[in-house]
């Protein structure tokens, strides 16, 4: 009796397991997932402006020459748009900075990451 218990939970956990293998995500979707996807805007100066002054210059000072936060005066010439997106997005640092994926839009999000790549 004790041997059909265990065949029983034995099946039952290789189930579970074939079942998990097929509906849990692999590495490739959860990189994908990981690394948000800009999408395409055309740039807007004056909207980047004010979303920055309405939400970054606390931290990044007010000619972005960094105060509490790193100094983004010339962020374009290490970080491409993508990877600004990317960061203004899910946020970096363990909280540092925050992440304004709930914030702000979208294309919000890109039209910053655009002008910021700008900065050389």
């Amino acid at each position: 009796m004790q041997k059909w218990i265990m065949s029983g939970l034995l099946a039952v956990a290789c189930i579970f397991a074939a079942a998990l293998m097929f509906t849990l995500p692999g590495r490739d979707q959860v990189a994908q997932e990981e690394k948000p996807q800009m999408p395409a805007v055309t740039l807007n100066a004056e909207q980047a402006e004010t979303i920055v002054n309405n939400n970054c210059i606390a931290c990044h000072g007010d000619q972005l020459q960094g105060a509490n936060a790193p100094e983004l005066a010339h962020i374009g010439s290490t970080l491409s748009a993508d990877q600004l997106y990317s960061i203004i997005t899910k946020g970096k640092g363990g909280g540092m900075m925050p992440a304004f994926k709930d914030k702000l839009k979208e294309e919000e999000i890109a039209n910053v990451a655009l002008w910021l790549s700008e900065k050389k």
